[in-house]
């Protein structure tokens, strides 16, 4: 029996709904997240003559650079205040509201098709990778970015090992999708080409996120995601008061003069529609 993830969409859509989260996340993660925007452009061929779709574009950033590389390019966002963030800072750039997971688009319609990071808050992340086989033509690419695991990407493993060492991991949240799935190469892999794709290539990004301090990242989290967001809006105080106490001790192996340098490379997972 397929497992029922509405309340974890609902979820989803909720948080980042909220301008609040909208705009934290625009705030912390726009120097990290903007890393992979150059090797996400590169794996579909993004330039002139391309017709490129920017799935879960949230604040635009990609989509611009498409557009300035040449492509002809529309942004897609499920947050009504993601897109009202991205026209406002994109302007010359087309932005709509849509559910990767049904995309409002013709069949055959685009060359390119990016995703970065959105494949992380979908319910069921295979509809949108047989949503992008859709609307790309014969001959276009599809390629999207995951974090790598948190003992890799350790913004979120600082977090997350924080949470199990003085918290409570059991927080009754609604069921998603495994947040590391497509992390593992071989799984991003199995995912392309059962949805029809071929050629898939799977490498990792290095990259880092520099950060002021320990309050920084914990903020980062508390009111710029959505599923780690509530499970530690989950914990009573006295658990997010040793979790905070713990995240700060383990961020000092991060120390790099006054601010913290985190390793948080990416997964950049690329196919090609036959």
């Amino acid at each position: 029996m397929t497992q029922d993830f509405q309340p974890f969409k609902s979820l989803e859509h909720a948080g980042w709904s909220e301008s609040g989260v909208s705009r934290t996340y625009e705030a912390w993660f726009t120097s990290l997240t903007s890393q992979s925007i150059t090797p996400l452009l590169d794996a579909v061929d993004a330039g002139p003559g391309v017709r490129l779709l920017d799935v879960a574009t949230g604040p635009g950033h990609l989509a611009s650079q498409a557009a300035a590389r040449g492509a002809s390019v529309v942004g897609v966002d499920v947050s009504p205040a993601m897109v009202e963030i991205a026209r406002r800072l994109y302007r010359v750039v087309e932005f709509c509201a849509g559910d990767a997971e049904d995309l409002p688009f013709p069949s055959a319609s685009f060359d390119a098709v990016v995703m970065n990071y959105g494949l992380l808050h979908l319910s069921r992340p295979e509809l949108a990778i047989a949503e992008a086989f859709r609307i790309l033509r014969p001959g276009g690419r599809f390629a999207f970015t995951v974090w790598a695991p948190p003992g890799v990407a350790r913004g979120f493993g600082l977090i997350l090992d924080s949470v199990q060492a003085k918290g409570d991991s059991t927080v009754p949240l609604p069921p998603g999708p495994p947040f590391f799935r497509f992390s593992d190469h071989t799984e991003s892999q199995r995912a392309l080409e059962a949805a029809g794709f071929v050629d898939a290539k799977v490498i990792d990004i290095p990259q880092r996120w520099l950060l002021p301090n320990a309050d920084a990242l914990l903020e980062v989290f508390e009111e710029g995601t959505v599923r780690t967001r509530a499970l530690l809006k989950g914990q009573t105080p006295e658990a997010m008061q040793s979790i905070r106490a713990a995240v700060h001790e383990a961020a000092r192996a991060f120390a790099a003069g006054p601010n913290l340098d985190i390793p948080m490379p990416a997964v950049l997972s690329s196919a090609v529609k036959p």
